[in-house]
């Protein structure tokens, strides 16, 4: 088995369904690959359908939802894969990309990760398929719009790399784990997702430590995969009319988005900047979740 391919559910079956079927209408014959859906307590029947629908995939059912680090973290232990693919449910892979990705990855002993140019409907890039690591500076330019204002500035937008050359194959710090190809043994020995995430900020965290044990991580714009996004959370603005999420999800989700970044700024930045600039970022954290929360009062 060369290839495992994960993919974890909430209540998205209806687009689950579109993004298997392209991975079996895409994927070459010469790839022996497999599927493992983890479904984190749906209520949309996703269960029975795929069961009915797609049985040569492997499901692991929870009775709850887990969370995505741990839901990912389980599946792990039941691939025979060499390489793992990191898929969201809410993705159409195109031709090529997959068999692209591997290739790279095979042919390159420094690089743990690689990923393809992560589309939106509307044809922008996603954002989190390319970008930096969320340093105060780097945050602090994404948040008040001095990365916008200069997008092409390698100081100005250290977040999403901005500056980079987005058709040319690069290095990045870290990609989305809408589509994150990895080498399993290296991911061992990263000891793969921490489970403190719950929803988001596990695949920043997991690409933090990556580099930080000096494995590279690269970007593939030559192939990609069309990204929904944000169809289980129901919190972004462009797939917010397409979500099914109710209220409850919403909030949980919203939470969960500023929840991860005090985690992550805690495991890794506290004791690298000052005590005043770290009690100023966890303040406009908690701030800024308060705002984003009042829309759902």
């Amino acid at each position: 088995m060369m290839l495992s391919i994960i993919i974890i559910n909430f209540n998205t079956y209806y687009y689950l369904k579109r993004s298997l079927d392209s991975i079996y209408s895409t994927v070459s014959k010469s790839i022996p690959f497999e599927i493992i859906v983890v479904d984190n307590a749906s209520s949309d029947n996703s269960i029975s359908r795929i069961k009915k629908d797609y049985p040569h995939v492997k499901l692991l059912v929870n009775k709850k939802n887990l969370g995505f680090a741990k839901a990912n973290n389980q599946a792990i232990k039941i691939t025979r894969g060499d390489f793992i693919l990191f898929l969201n449910p809410d993705t159409v892979v195109y031709d090529n990309t997959i068999y692209t990705v591997l290739e790279f990855l095979k042919r390159h002993e420094n690089v743990g990760i690689a990923t393809c140019k992560v589309e939106l409907p509307g044809g922008k890039i996603d954002d989190a398929c390319h970008r930096g690591f969320p340093t105060p500076w780097n945050a602090l330019c994404q948040f008040t719009g001095l990365a916008s204002l200069f997008p092409k500035s390698s100081f100005f937008n250290g977040y999403h790399l901005g500056y980079q050359k987005l058709n040319e194959i690069h290095e990045i710090d870290s990609c989305s784990g809408a589509f994150m190809m990895v080498k399993k043994n290296i991911g061992q020995k990263i000891r793969w997702f921490d489970e403190d995430y719950f929803w988001y900020g596990e695949d920043l965290d997991f690409c933090y430590r990556l580099k930080k044990s000096g494995w590279k991580i690269f970007y593939i714009p030559q192939v990609k995969i069309l990204h929904y996004k944000g169809i289980a959370s129901g919190i972004k603005e462009h797939s917010k009319k397409i979500s099914s999420a109710d209220k409850k999800t919403q909030i949980l989700a919203t939470k969960a988005r500023f929840e991860v970044m005090e985690i992550f700024y805690k495991k890794h930045y506290v004791g690298k900047y000052p005590s005043w600039l770290t009690a100023l970022v966890l303040l406009g954290i908690k701030i800024k979740k308060k705002f984003n929360l009042i829309r759902y009062i």
